[in-house]
């Protein structure tokens, strides 16, 4: 048994496998068996995974349609000095899903967070890239609508990062394509199914990994690992990097930030600085839309 279950009222941020159920941990085995409750993202996925370790624990969903509502009631639970555990449907919580919102709000009301390390599909695939790792930028899931995603994909253009992105097989075609068309002919690392048996990647320029896509047909979820903006590109477009929102209206400016993780404070000062107005100018007009 873990010694920090000793203490009360722990919200433990579980890793589970991407994919090889050989990859789990025995201290996370442990931890589900032991906690008062496992907060999953798919109750009927995750209790596979409690099957096949045997694991009883009593198990409830949260997911982003129930973030609030559930949200506020394993709070609850932790302030009563209960324990629980938050897994998602693959590799670690709080990473392109609604596992962050819980443990926000746990940090925020003073409760212990502990994280058991997992898996992780992004640094998995960055490490077996052949892509430069230092540094790297996590993207995630993009915007689903063309427009969205273009808008986005410009925001990180002339990161010298490696960037990491998230998608799913009936979007990766279009993904794909809007990546060449914004951030260039670059190279890139795509990999499916990562861990699984029928784990694959397709190495190469953006133009030649889509063909490939393309040919071979598209299942599973996807990892795809760009390479950074080189100095000369960044040096050409000096410029660029300050005027990306010049067709946006303000409230859309204001909005790209938020979408970037940053509270609505943050955004609106974000968004004023660009512009070089005052903040209750942006402020006003943002609430007033």
């Amino acid at each position: 048994m873990d010694t920090q279950l000793q203490n009360e009222g722990v919200l433990y941020v579980v890793g589970t496998p991407i994919g090889n159920l050989g990859d789990m941990s025995t201290r996370a085995i442990e931890i589900l068996m032991e906690v008062d409750y496992i907060a999953a993202e798919d109750t009927r996925h995750t209790q596979k995974l409690l099957n096949h370790f045997s694991i009883n624990t009593p198990m409830t969903s949260y997911h982003e349609h129930n973030e609030q509502t559930k949200g506020q009631q394993l709070l609850q639970k932790l302030q009563m000095g209960q324990s629980i555990a938050l897994v998602s449907d693959a590799g670690l919580p709080g990473i392109s899903d609604p596992g962050e919102v819980l443990v926000r709000l746990a940090t925020e009301h003073a409760i212990t967070v502990l994280t058991i390390p997992g898996p992780n599909a992004a640094v998995t695939a960055l490490v077996s890239s052949g892509l430069p790792t230092q540094p790297f930028l996590f993207v995630g899931f993009l915007p689903r609508h063309k427009k969205d995603r273009k808008i986005e994909l410009q925001n990180w253009k002339l990161s010298p990062a490696t960037l990491i992105f998230y998608e799913a097989p009936h979007r990766i075609v279009a993904m794909l394509s809007d990546l060449c068309e914004v951030v260039g002919n670059r190279r890139v690392a795509i990999s499916r199914e990562l861990t699984k048996v029928h784990e694959t990647w397709v190495r190469g320029r953006l133009d030649d990994c889509l063909h490939t896509i393309k040919e071979n047909g598209v299942r599973g979820e996807y990892t795809i690992v760009v390479e950074g903006a080189s100095k000369e590109e960044i040096a050409a477009n000096s410029g660029e990097r300050s005027t990306w929102w010049e067709s946006l209206s303000l409230i859309q400016h204001v909005d790209t930030y938020i979408a970037q993780g940053n509270d609505k404070k943050s955004a609106i000062q974000a968004a004023a600085k660009d512009r070089a107005i005052p903040k209750r100018e942006v402020y006003n007009h943002y609430h007033q839309s």
